[in-house]
């Protein structure tokens, strides 16, 4: 199986633990709905289906409104995880973030990452010495209305499923959360006319633009939970307007297959054992190739120019949010992606920084995400790597 399969060393998965223990899996998929690769570490044994707790991945789609791949996946993962455990699809997808990003423009490769969560802390367990290992927490909100999307509630919303996925991660505090992705509900024109029936009005019934609207609610809902924004409901008219605010750690998603806010909480914890580690860092612009080295460097590794192949096969997955310049230039040179017609901005930016950042790393299979509004600087974005500690 060709597939980046990273499990601490020396731990056989069905070990008992004291602590929980985070391993991460890096697979490829042949098609969107190609599973392969996760039922084969089912069927060796080297995962239960039961301690799956999130996955996160590219597929191969436009990336827009009409981008079904993204669902095609999620109701394929559901399948499998129904088959193995003996429950329910529709009870799991409720319980387990599935978030997705169409789009594998250049040489971006088509991937997903499965997190998986062995071990439970015992009631007399002392947390280890140190910062602590890589911790993951998740929560999925209540459905969110059409009405919702893109408005305080749905902030609200975010801020109160991060502190949620934050509580089952054991992460006390806001400054040992390291990356927070998120996939929130858009508005479809179904969505709003069924709002509008139940005498409801939508932020706006442009699919596009709610896409959009939702990332900024989300973004803000992440940086009130961390504690980089107020949680001020005064706030709201300053999003997709004030681009001086932004959070640092959050990559948010909107899309049609969800319902829900999704929630996915990465930090560390005293608490937790194994050898994986994440650094985030923000992104200026798109040629922030700097942002990438500064990401590594609290790993431990260093690009000159490139990752070299002991360190590259430190990395276990990596994210990054992007966003073409609503201004129109990118350090003073006038860019076309805004203006193109024929291909979508965000399959533009997708394109060009994922093709700077897999340069850096020497690997393909990176998730790049665009609609990076409030994530990061404005006209940047940020970029996240998990690794294991040399």
């Amino acid at each position: 199986m060709n597939a980046s399969t990273l499990l601490p060393p020396g731990t056989a998965p069905t070990q008992a633990a004291t602590r929980p223990r985070l391993a991460v899996h890096r697979l490829p998929m042949a098609h969107p709905g190609d599973l392969s690769a996760l039922a084969a570490l089912f069927d060796e044994g080297a995962i239960e289906p039961a301690q799956v707790v999130a996955v996160i991945g590219k597929t191969e789609g436009n990336g827009g409104v009409n981008d079904f791949t993204r669902g095609y996946f999620t109701q394929t993962l559901m399948s499998l995880l129904a088959a193995r455990l003996g429950r329910p699809a529709a009870e799991l997808l409720r319980e387990l973030p599935c978030i997705l990003s169409g789009g594998t423009e250049g040489v971006l490769s088509p991937h997903y990452v499965v997190f998986a969560r062995s071990g439970r802390p015992a009631a007399d367990a002392a947390a280890g010495p140190g910062p602590g290992a890589l911790a993951i927490g998740t929560a999925v909100s209540a459905p969110l209305p059409a009405q919702h999307v893109g408005r305080w509630a749905q902030v609200a919303s975010v801020a109160a499923a991060v502190r949620e996925a934050m509580r089952g991660a054991g992460i006390a505090r806001a400054e040992d959360v390291a990356f927070v992705q998120v996939k929130c509900p858009c508005v479809t024109a179904a969505r709003a006319q069924a709002a509008a029936a139940a005498g409801h009005t939508v932020l706006t019934a442009d699919s596009g633009r709610s896409m959009a609207a939702a990332r900024a609610a989300g973004a803000f809902g992440v940086a009130i939970a961390l504690g980089e924004l107020p949680d001020d409901p005064a706030l709201e008219a300053a999003m997709l307007v004030d681009f001086e605010r932004f959070c640092r750690r959050a990559s948010i998603s909107s899309g049609v297959e969800v319902e829900a806010n999704e929630v996915i909480v990465l930090g560390h914890s005293a608490a937790w054992e194994g050898t994986l580690r994440m650094a985030c860092a923000p992104m200026r612009d798109a040629l922030d190739i700097g942002a990438v080295a500064e990401a590594l460097r609290p790993l431990g590794m260093n690009a000159a120019p490139q990752l070299g192949a002991a360190d590259a096969a430190r990395v276990a997955a990596v994210f990054v949010k992007c966003e073409p310049d609503r201004r129109g230039h990118v350090r003073g040179a006038r860019h076309t992606m805004l203006d193109d017609t024929d291909i979508n901005a965000q399959r533009h930016i997708r394109g060009a920084v994922g093709g700077m950042v897999a340069g850096v790393l020497g690997d393909a299979r990176i998730f790049v995400s665009g609609g990076a509004e409030h994530q990061g600087p404005d006209g940047g974005g940020l970029v996240a790597v998990i690794a294991h500690a040399a």
